[in-house]
């Protein structure tokens, strides 16, 4: 009887098998990035186009409020602010739509109205900061001081303090949310933050042109203000720190004004 051969040794290959892990399954794609800012040049055109029809809808909103109720204003500058006022509402919320119909963003958020971390004080002096430095400017071109369309409507004490209001309130916070919340992030987007922030601050600068009988150089001062707006509003994320400081500048403006009884606001 042939004895039965000795078993082959046991190799690395003939180990007991081993029943494979299961992999994890594969982590879901990252959403995409998406643009800040998220609006573009065509909701820009849009906006820009609707500017001029909703300033003569605030026009014609009061004009027929006070037709209806057999008002008369006694103060010109009343009757204009609120005209202002009401264009400015009906062009808000005609973005507001935009914003909430096409995209599913808020207002307020997206146009960068959040806290800068920035003290408010701090944003308080910054604005009178550019007001001196804007002054020191106004004597060094020449700035006349002649009148013009503001110093007109300026004429008497109530007129001062009811633009003066409105300058250090609404005004500013309407021209930030246009200018440094709207306009100039798209703007940083495609060109970069110097061209980005001086593009913002010369079409605010040309739009206060005709308020100072077409004066050219009133125009440089302001956009030279724009751009410290501009700067602060890019450093810090917020319109808001813009705002308030637009806000100091028009307040030592309208300080001047009231206490000496001349020169104009530059904004």
């Amino acid at each position: 009887m042939t004895p039965e051969p000795p078993p082959p040794p046991e190799t690395a290959l003939q180990q007991p098998e081993v029943e494979a892990e299961t992999a994890p399954p594969p982590l879901p794609p990252s959403p995409p990035k998406q643009r800040d800012p998220f609006w573009n040049y065509s909701d820009l055109l849009l906006f820009a186009g609707l500017a001029i029809p909703c300033m003569l809808f605030g026009w014609a909103a009061v004009q027929g409020l006070l037709l209806l109720f057999h008002v008369h204003l006694a103060v010109h500058a009343a009757e204009l602010l609120a005209e202002q006022f009401a264009g400015y509402l009906a062009l808000f919320s005609v973005l507001r739509l935009i914003f909430l119909v096409q995209y599913h963003r808020p207002f307020w958020r997206s146009l960068g109205w959040t806290s800068s971390g920035t003290p408010f004080l701090w944003l308080v002096i910054a604005g009178f900061a550019t007001a001196v430095g804007v002054a020191f400017v106004t004597y060094f071109v020449h700035v006349p001081s002649g009148s013009n369309p503001m110093m007109d409507l300026l004429n008497d004490r109530v007129s001062i303090l009811l633009v003066g209001i409105f300058g250090i309130t609404l005004g500013p916070l309407c021209e930030e949310l246009v200018f440094r919340g709207f306009l100039q992030p798209l703007l940083v987007r495609s060109l970069g933050p110097l061209p980005g922030i001086l593009g913002a601050a010369i079409p605010f600068g040309l739009l206060h042109i005709p308020e100072y009988g077409n004066s050219w150089r009133h125009g440089v001062v302001i956009t030279l203000a724009g751009a410290a707006f501009g700067w602060v509003r890019h450093r810090t994320g917020s319109t808001k720190a813009s705002t308030v400081m637009h806000a100091a500048y028009n307040a030592l403006f309208f300080s001047v004004l009231l206490s000496q009884g001349k020169g104009t606001p530059h904004s």
